[in-house]
């Protein structure tokens, strides 16, 4: 599965945040340790503020903080902020639609989609974080 730029910057901003909530950063502090854009980091911060899941902080020294639940918060949770998973795209190959080949490949898709979303679904920031850990030994477990 690939993933859209923003849904990555996501993730990667709500487990920096929520590796210490009660820490805050910028976006140009996550920006710098992602390489990523301060411009379009802000955007994705502000739809995760939006969404409740990190709140900004104000005045000088000001950032953004995890305002979340990291062992409730799923990756699908973060991801369907952005964009949608495990959805058909619309119209399908005009060519086949209504063949017994069409239909059987459209079942099969719609249990990797249905498996893909289970999968997101069930892994929650806290297991990330730990995976990180598993993958860089040293790195902060929460």
């Amino acid at each position: 599965m690939k993933l859209q730029t923003a849904s990555r910057i996501a993730i990667y901003a709500v487990l920096e945040l929520s590796a210490d909530p009660e820490r805050q950063l910028s976006a140009a502090d996550i920006g710098t340790k992602y390489a990523i854009s301060t411009h379009h980091l802000s955007k994705v911060l502000h739809t995760l503020g939006r969404s409740g899941l990190v709140r900004s902080v104000r005045g000088a020294g000001g950032g953004y903080m995890f305002s979340g639940n990291a062992r409730r918060t799923t990756l699908l949770d973060v991801i369907e902020l952005f964009e949608t998973v495990g959805t058909p795209e619309p119209g399908g190959d005009s060519q086949t639609d209504g063949t017994a080949e069409a239909d059987a490949l459209d079942a099969v898709l719609g249990e990797v989609d249905e498996l893909t979303r289970a999968t997101l679904n069930s892994v929650t920031l806290s297991t990330l974080h730990k995976l990180v850990g598993q993958v860089r030994p040293g790195a902060s477990n929460n």
